[in-house]
């Protein structure tokens, strides 16, 4: 009996001994695995807050160089004179240095404010892991509206405007505006029939009461609403200064004088822009004559139609991207990957005597993601004249800085060899309208453009045509994005 109770205890002592190794290795690999567990969190830990840390490197590039354009808004070459990338340390509190940025600055187009503006960021801890931001900062032009105006305006029936318009007077609107319509003025007296109107009004039926009745919503006609009073827009600050253009164009030796032909006064120039970035140049020595009982009182009026002219020569488009003429300008043809300015002024102005610019044929660009841009800036008046394209299409912004962008009155009895041009059929302007004076390219008897579609570009806000005018010198954030 008591050998078989000592064979049980020495069975029951080795199974016990058993469990324990099991337990004991179970113990361990548990160990080891929260162990191992614990060290990759750690290090995703810190890796992530790494990654962190070089995010936010990264990011200060950027409001570093932001700052820098404020202070030297024309240096992409963070003071350096040279070439970059540029590397900066970035410091704790302490004046530690925890890491640094990398920065790549793309210049601006000729032309464009926009700058980009490449970030990497990198801890010294780590230099293996980097974050990189991509930021995009442009200076915002003038050219906010598809119209902008400093007189009472009339946008008749068959006027579609794709963009904002906005005037320091009153408007009174007939067409379709698919973006809003702003006045300064709460009420004005139109002009046209002296009753007293809302700042933004139409007489498209029902026609709008008079103030201080309540203002109706007119969505048919207003499809982005109307508002009024708003601020006023700073014209003066909408004018290009004609000087610095002459500056740019004597420079590159794209300034033109007075017109001549056989050494005698001509009537200004014809510019054709082609598409392989030349324009072909002509002297116009005679205009379409006025047909008998075809006048007006109109300031300025005549046919601003070319007769004749004379080959100059064709010429590659300026670096610089500005043409300057003391004298009457006609524009047409088409650009392919230009940016151009064309501007038409006598400095010191006279009164009276500003010359204007005038478009009678197609005026197109090639591309419309904002490769083409092109500006016409007259020190007078933007002309469409009597002999123009049936279905005419103008491509870029129109600045008249002391009169109007329009067509002059052409009655019923404006007919040259037995055309109608009294009467036209579709105009069509895609980029932007800004006019000192009344704007219109029709009248309420029928004449000038049956159908007018306004499209606003809306690329000339941030890539304008060269020396365009800023509305302020201080650069935004316009894109942001991590690569």
């Amino acid at each position: 009996m008591k050998i078989r109770l000592i064979k049980k205890l020495n069975f029951e002592q080795g199974d016990i001994l058993l469990s324990v190794l099991v337990f004991a290795a179970l113990a361990v690999m548990m160990t080891i695995g929260l162990v191992n567990w614990g060290a990759t969190l750690l290090t995703s830990v810190r890796m992530t807050t790494q990654r962190e840390q070089a995010f936010q490197i990264a990011e200060a590039g950027v409001n570093y160089y932001q700052w820098h354009l404020a202070q030297s808004p024309n240096d992409y070459q963070d003071g350096t004179g040279h070439a970059g990338p540029y590397t900066h340390n970035f410091l704790d509190k302490d004046g530690n240095i925890i890491g640094s940025y990398t920065l790549t600055i793309t210049p601006p187009l000729v032309g464009s404010t926009k700058v980009v503006i490449i970030s990497k960021g990198t801890v010294t801890i780590n230099p293996a892991i980097s974050r990189t931001i991509k930021a995009t900062l442009a200076v915002p032009s003038l050219a906010q509206y598809a119209v902008v105006a400093n007189d009472n305006l009339r946008f008749g029936s068959g006027t579609n405007v794709y963009g904002p318009i906005k005037s320091n007077y009153g408007i009174h609107f007939d067409g379709v505006a698919y973006n809003t319509v702003s006045s300064a003025l709460a009420t004005y007296v139109d002009p046209d029939d002296s009753t007293t109107e809302f700042g933004v009004y139409t007489q498209v039926s029902p026609q709008d009461p008079q103030p201080p009745a309540s203002v109706p919503t007119r969505s048919d006609v207003f499809k982005a609403g109307r508002q009024f009073p708003t601020p006023t827009v700073d014209f003066t600050g909408l004018l290009s200064n004609l000087q610095q253009l002459q500056t740019i164009a004597r420079s590159s030796g794209f300034e033109y004088t007075q017109s001549q032909y056989h050494g005698h006064a001509a009537n200004g120039y014809h510019v054709v822009l082609n598409t392989n970035d030349t324009f072909t140049l002509y002297v116009v020595t005679n205009l379409v004559n006025a047909p008998n009982n075809c006048s007006d009182t109109a300031t300025q009026w005549g046919t601003w139609s070319i007769q004749s002219e004379s080959l100059v020569g064709t010429y590659a488009i300026p670096a610089q991207g500005v043409l300057f003429f003391e004298d009457h300008v006609w524009v047409d043809g088409q650009i392919n990957s230009a940016r151009l300015t064309i501007a038409a002024g006598n400095l010191p102005q006279v009164v009276g005597q500003e010359p204007n610019i005038t478009v009678n044929s197609n005026l197109l660009y090639t591309n419309y993601d904002g490769t083409d841009v092109l500006g016409l800036i007259a020190q007078g008046n933007i002309n469409v004249g009597l002999v123009s394209a049936d279905n005419l299409r103008i491509d870029g912004a129109l600045v008249a800085e002391n009169g109007r962008v329009g067509r002059f009155y052409y009655s019923s009895s404006c007919r040259v060899t037995g055309t109608n041009y009294y009467n036209r059929s579709t105009l069509t302007l895609n980029g932007m309208i800004a006019t000192n004076k009344r704007y219109g390219f029709s009248y309420t008897d029928g004449t000038g453009y049956t159908t007018r579609n306004l499209s606003y570009d809306a690329n000339l806000l941030y890539s304008p045509p060269p020396s365009f005018p800023l509305a302020t010198s201080q650069y935004v954030m316009i894109s942001w994005k991590e690569i």
